[in-house]
């Protein structure tokens, strides 16, 4: 935990301005996997550059895949159809879609993979996925149930069905999905039970494949049939984050402004872009939100949510609890700090009691992020309305927008370092 803290100063004018969000993570990660798997060269243009894609480049560079960066916004990626096992263990720090992602894929690798993270991950769970790979005749071992996840792999998976358990997290499903077009045979994989985390990240995944030249099928909304085609070098371009564009969705409708950030909403194809339409209902969001297809646009609408004209209930949100930290709780504790009884946790519900009245009050209050970016960068918009908001380890947005702060401030946000 860092000591550094970060102030925001409240805005008197609306925020108006022009700002390009960063590419997603979501279909970043996916891509660079995708491209680490495929024989030849593939160019990926638009894309995030941060801590959690970071991490995945040098993951697949350890396990001799060739990225280059020639620029900003580009990775440069020539794969050779099989990843080899690293010399030492795979660190991802607290990267999810990393960890969950590689630790399918390496099992049909050769020789011996540790897939690891930092503190934080070491708490988020991997078993069901663990389970499922078991299942297929892998050798893979998670003592805590969480990484680190130990694979000794031999290239192949003994049998071509698996059932996944994906309450907890799409991504395991998603992990499957892109491994599977790797196995020897035509694979299936079948949901045990309707739950599951947010089902339009796997329609990311299932989009990313097949233009990596993966054929799915998809017989019930519960089954996918994956040929084993591998994957073919491709150029992709990736589009923004829609995660990222909420925070500015939120400054927009928060302070009356105008910002562009030059994608309309409807021309995102990631589950957090259904949030726009709740951000625009401000202050008029409805009385309950269900969550569970937008989680990770939560943290924002529950900022925005103590300055709606009524109460808002969030539901459909338990999955928030395994994120990054614990955001359900996170959220409760940075909103009574603001001031006691602005949240209740009712179960995995949050209630948020709203009041317009919040706005130009002097309140000061420090939000612990928990390390987690999301939580930064949402309660920055109540600094942007309530006077001594201060963000403790503002630099932990580096995980999926560096640029964060210097973004803010370009529309003319007050931001106090120290």
């Amino acid at each position: 935990m860092t000591t550094d803290k970060l102030t925001i100063r409240p805005t008197q004018t609306p925020l108006v301005g022009r700002v390009s969000p960063p590419g997603s993570k979501s279909i970043t990660n996916r891509a660079l996997l995708l491209a680490g798997l495929a024989k030849g060269t593939s160019r990926l243009t638009g894309a995030l550059k941060s801590d959690d894609t970071r991490y995945m480049a040098e993951a697949l560079r350890a396990m001799g895949v060739t990225v280059d960066e020639p620029d900003a916004t580009t990775f440069v990626v020539t794969g050779t159809g099989v990843l080899k096992a690293p010399e030492k263990p795979l660190f991802l720090g607290n990267a999810g879609t990393a960890t969950r992602f590689l630790t399918a894929a390496v099992a049909l690798g050769h020789g011996r993979f540790v897939v690891d993270g930092d503190q934080h991950m070491r708490k988020r769970p991997i078993q069901p996925l663990v389970d499922a790979l078991q299942s297929l005749g892998v050798a893979i071992a998670a003592p805590s149930g969480c990484p680190p996840v130990a694979i000794d792999a031999n290239g192949t998976f003994k049998k071509n069905r698996v059932v996944i358990d994906a309450g907890l997290s799409s991504q395991y499903v998603s992990a499957l999905l892109m491994a599977a077009a790797c196995a020897s045979e035509p694979f299936e994989i079948e949901l045990a039970g309707a739950e599951i985390g947010a089902r339009g990240y796997i329609d990311l995944t299932l989009s990313a494949m097949r233009a990596f030249g993966a054929k799915v099928e998809q017989p019930s909304s519960a089954v996918w049939r994956i040929e084993p085609t591998g994957y073919t070098a491709t150029d992709f371009h990736i589009e923004p984050d829609a995660s990222a564009a909420t925070y500015l969705w939120g400054a927009e409708v928060l302070t009356g402004g105008r910002i562009d950030i030059g994608t309309p909403a409807t021309a995102f194809t990631q589950p957090d872009a259904k949030a726009y339409d709740v951000i625009s209902a401000f202050p008029h969001m409805p009385a309950v939100i269900d969550g569970s297809q937008m989680q990770d646009a939560i943290p924002t609408i529950a900022v925005l949510a103590a300055f709606n004209e009524t109460p808002v209930r969030f539901v459909g949100i338990a999955n928030l609890r395994v994120k990054e930290c614990d955001r359900i709780r996170a959220l409760s504790t940075g909103l009574n700090n603001i001031r006691d009884g602005l949240a209740t946790e009712e179960g995995d519900d949050l209630l948020v009691a709203s009041d317009p009245a919040l706005a130009g009050q002097h309140l000061p209050a420090e939000i612990d992020t928990f390390a987690d970016h999301r939580i930064a960068m949402s309660f920055a918009l109540a600094g942007l309305k309530i006077d001594g908001i201060t963000i403790l380890d503002p630099d932990c947005v580096g995980k999926t927008y560096p640029d964060y702060w210097n973004a803010m401030a370009s529309l003319g946000v007050g931001i106090d370092r120290g």
